[in-house]
């Protein structure tokens, strides 16, 4: 299948690295296989290769003016707009999407390229001449990666083809393999595994840490115990231990102010655990900014400006009232100062995002400095407060003194004790008010199998939600389909997911 050209070429692609200093440096060739493993450097190389796909969470789509694989999961909510046709959008918007859309292929091929990087490092990484707990660390990072790749790559298809060595020949028409066992046999052990090692429990430089380890296998243990594996209450447990001990150990804390979160010097700090790395000095630079500037605009540096997701009214409208993530350049903004040598202020016909303005690189070099996150301390919060509510019945005072320090920041009142069904609404709320549109929703839909109505302010089942835009979900939409370009090389991908 094409994946597997992309799989042998992810073993020979190991110069970039996640950390700022790796992708400020001019990788000078590739790194062969069978290179001297006498060699520290060649090591840490490997290990490096691992991070290299990270970028592939905001592979642009070549073929897509303003297109974006981050876009295909906020498209999906219902809750986001585009003013671009050349995003596919429209698919997207009234469910018609297929095997050959835009953004499913990228996927797929991204993550099985990641995947491919870190088999390298952990075969090779045993030979290594370096001290035992520095492999034992190298070795932590490759395996909490490769987790990563994979739970993505379950949540978005389902059963997918197991790949845990590096191939011997170009026969790889593997056929999938249930999502249970990817998580039992590969996600959950490479996380265990790396539960073992010394790593830091933060990281300032952005290589993984104890603090990604645990967030991820909370958010694992919290998929695997819901809808999508019911593994059931012990699961929840796991996963509420999970998050307390980031809580307890990480040192992370909440930014006082949202807007601290697009200040590139607070890189890797505190609220943040893990971040896809990006530098404004080198080549592939953070491309959200642009994206996400209202199209046509005029307020920026940008040749493009793409307004190519932002929220629907009817979500905005969902925010309580007096929220300060919905007040002016906090999550979203409405007007902002036309660029030189204009005067005059440029007023949006809605809101557009604001989680990813980069200030400097909108006014002076459009080339955006800021990283884009995968964990931050606000989703391990609410990842705990949910998990412990299942757990143990009822919200515990650790859990609603979570929720209502996300609240206090949104500057909303404290709760107070909650029967569990209804504390839960809260938390999967304060879900899709912090976390909205950093791909976290749609994970969240499909998890839980329950969607806000924003126009009626209830929670509806998954299959029969009607989106604003008219269009309603089935059972098909829990999963993605095995894009057609893999399928047609290799046969054993077959049959599709249900309605594909």
């Amino acid at each position: 299948m094409k994946t597997t050209k992309h799989i042998i070429l992810a073993l020979l692609v190991l110069f970039a690295c996640s950390c700022k200093k790796f992708l400020e440096q001019k990788p000078t060739n590739f790194l062969p296989p069978d290179a001297d493993l006498s060699d520290p450097k060649v090591a840490r190389a490997l290990a490096n290769g691992s991070y290299q796909y990270l970028q592939g969470f905001l592979q642009g789509q070549p073929s897509s003016y303003g297109g974006n694989v981050y876009n295909l999961m906020e498209f999906m909510t219902g809750k986001a707009n585009s003013d671009l046709g050349q995003t596919g959008f429209a698919t997207f918007q009234n469910l018609s999407y297929n095997t050959t859309s835009f953004y499913v292929d990228t996927w797929w091929q991204r993550l099985y390229m990641g995947v491919g990087a870190c088999n390298l490092a952990i075969e090779k990484l045993p030979q290594a001449a370096v001290s035992d707990a520095d492999k034992t660390n190298m070795l932590a990072e490759a395996h909490t990666l490769r987790a990563l790749y994979y739970f993505h790559l379950v949540r978005l298809y389902g059963a997918v083809p197991k790949v845990t060595e590096v191939p011997k020949d170009l026969n790889l028409n593997l056929p999938r393999t249930a999502a249970k066992a990817i998580y039992d046999e590969i996600i959950i052990p490479d996380l265990l595994t790396a539960a073992k090692s010394t790593l830091p429990w933060a990281d300032r430089t952005g290589k993984v840490s104890m603090g990604l380890v645990q967030s991820l296998l909370a958010d694992v243990y919290l998929t695997y115990a819901g809808a999508a594996i019911n593994g059931g209450n012990q699961y929840y447990a796991l996963s509420a231990a999970a998050s307390k001990s980031v809580i307890a150990n990480g040192g992370y804390f909440l930014f006082p102010e949202y807007t601290n979160m697009i200040n590139p010097n607070n890189k890797n700090l505190g609220e943040f655990i893990f971040q896809v790395q990006y530098a404004a000095s080198v080549p592939s630079i953070n491309p959200l900014t642009p994206l996400t500037i209202p199209n046509y605009a005029g307020i920026s540096k940008y040749s493009d400006e793409y307004g190519s997701v932002y929220p629907t009214p009817q979500f905005i409208a969902s925010f309580p009232a007096g929220d300060k993530r919905v007040q002016e350049r906090q999550f979203f903004y409405t007007k902002y100062k036309k660029k030189e040598p204009a005067t005059d202020t440029f007023t949006f016909k809605g809101r557009y995002i604001y989680k990813w303005f980069d200030s400097l690189a909108v006014v002076s070099t459009a080339k955006s400095d800021l990283n884009y996150t995968l964990y931050r301390l606000a989703d391990v919060y609410l990842m705990y407060a949910e998990a412990s509510n299942r757990a143990e019945g009822a919200p515990n005072a650790d859990a609603i003194k979570y929720v209502n320090a996300i609240r206090a920041r949104a500057k909303l009142a404290p709760i107070g004790a909650m029967s569990q069904a209804n504390f839960e609404h809260e938390v999967w709320l304060q879900r899709y008010f912090e976390l909205c549109f950093e791909n976290k929703m749609w994970f969240d839909m499909i998890r839980t199998r329950k969607v806000h109505n924003d126009v009626t302010g209830n929670w509806d089942d998954f299959v029969g939600h009607k989106t604003v835009f008219g269009a309603t979900f089935a059972a098909k939409q829990l999963l993605f389909p095995v894009p057609k370009q893999e399928s047609d090389v290799n046969p054993n991908l077959l049959p599709n997911n249900p309605g594909f």
